[in-house]
This record gives structure tokens, sequence and C-alpha cells, in this order.
């Protein structure tokens, strides 16, 4: 909570703005934050100084993992999150490779579980990490990245956090996480949740031990239309100490995720908040 709050009042005190074209709104933006959370002890990077909605968050990471492109999948899992960006951004409406309502287009998990190669033939990206970690083995190369520069105008939104890098030291798990935006109000801790969880889940099935995963954001930014409720209430607000995460240990597998995993396979454990905060969200 300390690293999250203090990012929050560096974007305050030392934040620039900037316009933003796609949705017509100034932010207040600092470049280059690192934030780390410690999954070996369970630290669950929930945040306490308002209600967050940590199911929505997992589901969406679910998705990713499943490599879907269609917003009613992902509402099947359990969130909403894609609604918006499939459906009201006007120029992804406007796009012809738009296939209809809640087409995603080739988004995030798309590109990590079939990044398509020019000769027709697709990359599985999550699988061979999966079987090289499993295996013991790392090439310094477990990367997984969604961001594909010839394929940027066949989706409704360029992904935000775009790689993650495992790294294998004997059988503890690291993760690395790179993000080229982030909205810190709103998307902040939906972003630390899937990061904690995606190296929960990684160690897991691949039978390692999580260590730490390591979040490094380049471009950290606050919307004029967030910057009140964020100084005037969420900073006034004393923080909880940190839930814990418990994942259904009968997860064993990549095809585990792939078929039968629900929400009701994790549980938060010591959840403290505050009152919701309702953030204004930006299309």
């Amino acid at each position: 909570m300390k690293q999250y709050l203090d990012l929050c009042q560096r974007i305050i005190n030392e934040g620039t703005w900037v316009a933003n074209e796609r949705t017509g709104k100034r932010c207040l933006t600092v470049v280059n934050a690192d934030l780390t959370y410690d999954v070996a002890n369970n630290q669950f990077p929930l945040i306490t100084t308002r209600k967050s909605f940590w199911k929505a968050a997992i589901a969406e990471l679910l998705g990713y993992i499943r490599g879907y492109d269609n917003a009613a999948d992902f509402r099947k899992l359990g969130t909403k999150t894609w609604d918006a960006n499939a459906n009201e951004n006007t120029a992804w409406l406007n796009n012809p490779h738009r296939k209809g309502v809640d087409d995603m287009g080739r988004v995030y998990g798309v590109q990590g579980r079939a990044w398509r190669k020019p000769n027709g033939d697709s990359v599985d990206q999550l699988r061979k990490i999966v079987h090289n970690l499993s295996n013991g083995i790392d090439d310094r190369g477990e990367i997984l990245t969604f961001f594909n520069p010839g394929e940027i105008e066949l989706g409704c939104l360029r992904p935000c956090m775009h790689t993650h890098t495992f790294s294998l030291l004997g059988d503890q798990l690291y993760l690395t996480s790179y993000q080229r935006s982030c909205d810190v109000p709103l998307g902040l801790n939906f972003n630390q949740i899937q990061v904690f969880t995606f190296l929960a889940l990684m160690a897991q099935i691949t039978g390692n031990k999580p260590a730490t995963a390591y979040h490094k954001i380049i471009n950290a930014h606050i919307y004029e239309d967030q910057l009140d409720l964020m100084q005037n209430v969420q900073l006034k607000r004393e923080p909880f100490p940190l839930p814990q995460l418990e994942i259904n240990p009968d997860i064993k597998t990549l095809k585990d995720l792939e078929t039968w995993v629900t929400m009701d396979d994790f549980k938060v454990v010591a959840y403290q908040c505050h009152e919701p905060i309702k953030y204004p969200f930006s299309v």
C-alpha cells in the first residue's frame, strides 16, 4: 500500500499536465515507476484505501491466458472490463477489421497464444514458457509479449501491460512485468493484482516456488477528472494490512487454466478496506 500511495502522491507533487488525444482529457503524468510484490510471503497487493474488485482483475488475467478476443467471453468469466473498448471506442467502431459486437481484435492474450508468423503459422508464447519452466529451464528468453507493432491496427486497444519476463533461479520463480501506460487511480490495482497472481499461478503450474514480482511502469498518470477524488478522498484514508490470496491447489497445469478454472478457485483472506470510490473511466 505504501508504494502505491507514494506513487499517487509523487504524481500530484511532480507530475506534468499532458493532453491525451484518445480521451480528450489531460493527465497529470510522471515517467518511470517501479513497484515490487512479495509473492513468496503472499502479501497480496490489494488496495485497502478503497474497495477493490479483485475478482474482475483475475478474471481478465484468465481471459488473457486463454487468448480470448471477445468481450462476451470476458463477461462469462466475471469481468466487463473490455465492454467499453470493444463497443464504445470510436476509432475501433470505424475500423474495417472489427468483426462486430464485442469483438476486441488481436489484442493481449491473442498475441500471447497465437502470434502470427509471416508464413501463416502461429507461435504460442505461453506454452513454450510453461514447458521450459516446468523442466527447470530458463533460456533468458522466457518472455510473453502482447505488443505486436505489425498488428496494432487489428485490435481495439494497444496493450498497456505489454510484456512479462519470467526468471528461474533454482526453483525460485521471478516475474518482471512492463507497462507502457497506467491509469493509476483505476487501472493500477488491476495491474498489481494481475502481476502478483500471474507469478503465483505460473509457479504453481510449473512446480516452482514464487519469489518476487517486479512491476515497471513507464507512463503513470492521473486523469484530470480523477484528481480531486485521489487528492481529497483516497489519500486522506489510512491503509489496512494487506490480505492474502488463496488459489485452488488442484490447479496444476496450463490445461486446467484453459478449461475448468473459474473465480470460485480464488479466495482473498482478511481483506479490510474503506468504501468504494467511483473514479471516472476514460475510453
